[in-house]
């Protein structure tokens, strides 16, 4: 019985991804920005977590650096039990590659491919069959049966986002970080979308980091950590659109 409920504790408080004292300075001198300011922070594997802050507060830089798509002037990020400052270019593309998806802000679909093409693009570069019921659920999810087709010009920017979403969840990381992923979705779309996000962590054990301007699109989630300045401020726990709109109006956010 305690062997189980050990199990069950370790289980509960393993970490998909975190980082240690991560310093981010963007120029040099007198112009140097201090982007992220001694920051520590875990990221529980099979949670659904929202960054928020105000403009600037380093929502985005740390999203991309706990991915591995920057690298820190100072301190460390790991996914899992490896340290991404440790990996060269190649490895480190490895590890993204095959343990972490991202929904860009910016998309960045290959504009030759269609949309189910883009959406298969990681699992095709490692060489992976896709799990296609899987495929499928995500696809009617974020509603682009009628767009696999198309290539990313010939959609709007909505449906460009959901191209996005889409292949990050494709190939079933094990972490997925989303930069503000439903910034170009309108309300419908966009709670469709936050609610598979949700369902996947819930069911499929998904872990998702998101970073999000939008109190309602952070309720979605398990935890909210508060950013201001570079610097860690608060966290909430079983956050609720109301809540978060009230610790962001006294961030100045």
């Amino acid at each position: 019985m305690s062997t189980a409920l050990e199990a069950n504790t370790q289980q509960e408080i393993k970490v998909a991804a975190r980082a240690v004292d991560a310093v981010k300075v963007h120029g040099e001198g007198d112009a140097a920005v201090r982007a992220l300011d001694g920051i520590t922070v875990a990221f529980p594997t099979g949670r659904f977590s929202a960054i928020m802050g105000p403009s600037g507060s380093g929502k985005s830089t740390l999203l991309h650096c706990m991915a591995g798509l920057d690298r820190l002037s100072q301190g460390k990020v790991f996914i899992g039990d490896i340290d991404l400052g440790s990996l060269d270019e190649k490895h480190l593309t490895l590890l993204r590659r095959e343990r972490v998806g991202f929904i860009f802000q910016a998309y960045n679909l290959v504009p030759t491919l269609t949309a189910s093409e883009n959406v298969t693009l990681p699992l095709d570069i490692a060489g992976r069959k896709p799990d296609e019921a899987w495929v499928d659920t995500v696809i009617d999810t974020v509603g682009l049966r009628d767009r696999l087709t198309h290539r990313p010009s010939e959609l709007s920017g909505g449906q460009q986002q959901r191209v996005a979403a889409a292949r990050a969840l494709a190939s079933r990381p094990e972490i997925v970080f989303a930069d503000e992923p439903t910034g170009n979705l309108d309300s419908r779309a966009g709670a469709e979308l936050l609610g598979f996000m949700q369902g996947a962590v819930r069911q499929y054990g998904q872990t998702i980091v998101m970073v999000t301007h939008d109190a309602g699109a952070a309720g979605y989630a398990d935890r909210v950590v508060f950013l201001n300045d570079g610097r860690m401020v608060d966290e909430m726990a079983e956050p609720t659109a109301d809540r978060v709109l009230d610790r962001m109006k006294s961030l100045g956010g």
